[in-house]
């Protein structure tokens, strides 16, 4: 398990669906990168014993929490605790980076 990494070794882009890569993950906690393209979208779904984060790490975009949506751009942290519906979708015109956590881990 490394225990040092940069964020930029874990960006990048592919075609059809957002980009995913793991930072770190154990049996508590799992820490990855979302890229998500213009136009791209992360659907709307739920852990129903997870807590999640998305820290903004670049560019913006509208976030589904429940029955809200919600802008945020860089340097935002949305939380999407257990049980509640969430999503992203990247309708800006820059690529939207994410540092996303999970706990416990899947």
């Amino acid at each position: 398990m490394e225990l040092v990494t940069r964020l930029s070794e874990h960006i990048g882009s592919r075609d059809g669906k957002f980009y995913k890569s793991t930072l770190f993950q154990s049996e508590a906690l799992l820490l990855g990168i979302n890229c998500l393209e213009p136009g791209q979208i992360q659907n709307p779904h739920e852990h129903s014993d997870q807590d999640k984060f998305y820290y903004i790490v670049d560019g913006g975009g509208l976030f589904w929490l429940g029955e809200k949506r919600i802008r945020a751009a860089a340097g935002v942290v949305v939380w999407a605790p257990a049980g509640l519906s969430h999503g992203v979708e990247n309708d800006g015109s820059d690529r939207l980076v994410l540092m996303v956590g999970i706990a416990p881990a899947p």
